[in-house]
């Protein structure tokens, strides 16, 4: 289970370490989903768990693979998302992280991530926390080459407990440093609805340990959110597709006020420098 090469931590027959639904899409926005994908490669033998394992929270971020397709559709937007479980490489995390790759997770032992030799740690991340990073950077360049703005979208979801804690948030905005008034507008925007529970950089905050948005967005100076949604409402194609529309509608409404006010800081710079040049005339 401890694959020392990138040849044997994907073996024969193993998915490419991403996918990429939606590649025509241009609107300004790119959807990532760093845990949407449960598969194990083949060599690491089910990393020593049952198939229901993989199919918890633990292993996956349950409902994001479909609300994420349902968004991408509905904003026009590109999703480029994770394959294999976070339980083989956690792709939020800076890989050199010990909880990068755990041998324990929300109380469950991880066999096959027991006593790794530094070696085979780095196998797991030349093979897919690399490849699936590399993509995303891909995408970025070549939208900031066109001459495209993009917001990136960072989508996730929560258990609705853990450790025995209720957790009574209906979606979370994460936010941190760069440039966040994106994050916080989405975060109004979704609190508009009334009926909702919004946690504001919960039920996690963006920290030390995120490792997609500050390595992609913080360093470009893009716009940003990490939205993290409760797993029970997005567990079903139903509930995935009533989340992707009050989260496209929301995304819209977040990236409109933002359009406007930049218009206006713009049209206020030139107005000013038109008033200079006439008092230099």
């Amino acid at each position: 289970m401890t694959g020392g090469t990138v040849e044997s931590v994907l073996g024969p027959g193993d998915p490419a370490p991403f996918a990429l639904f939606n590649a025509a899409g241009n609107s300004p926005f790119l959807i990532t989903g760093d845990h949407a994908g449960s598969a194990v490669p083949r060599p690491l033998q089910s990393l020593g768990l049952q198939p229901d394992d993989l199919r918890r929270h633990i292993a996956i971020d349950i409902g994001v693979l479909g609300l994420g397709r349902a968004l991408a559709i509905l904003l026009k937007a590109p999703f480029l998302h994770q394959v294999y479980s976070r339980l083989v490489i956690d792709c939020n995390r800076l890989p050199t992280r010990p909880d990068a790759i755990p041998e324990i997770s929300d109380g469950t032992p991880i066999p096959g991530n027991r006593r790794l030799t530094e070696r085979s740690r780095t196998a797991r991340a030349a093979a897919i926390h690399g490849p699936y990073h590399a993509a995303i950077a891909t995408l970025l360049d070549a939208r900031h080459a066109a001459g495209e703005e993009t917001i990136l979208l960072s989508l996730h979801s929560f258990t609705p407990t853990l450790d025995g804690v209720t957790r009574p948030w209906d979606v979370g905005v994460l936010h941190g440093s760069g440039r966040n008034d994106f994050a916080l507008g989405l975060r109004d925007a979704l609190g508009e609805r009334s009926e909702l529970t919004i946690g504001d950089n919960e039920p996690y905050a963006m920290d030390e340990t995120d490792y997609t948005v500050p390595f992609h967005a913080f360093a470009r100076n893009l716009r940003y959110a990490e939205i993290e949604v409760r797993q029970d409402l997005i567990a079903s194609p139903s509930g995935q597709k009533a989340w992707a529309t009050h989260l496209a509608e929301a995304v819209r409404r977040a990236a409109g006020v933002l359009s406007m006010r930049d218009r206006s800081a713009q049209e206020t710079l030139a107005s000013g420098q038109e008033s200079i040049r006439r008092g230099r005339a």
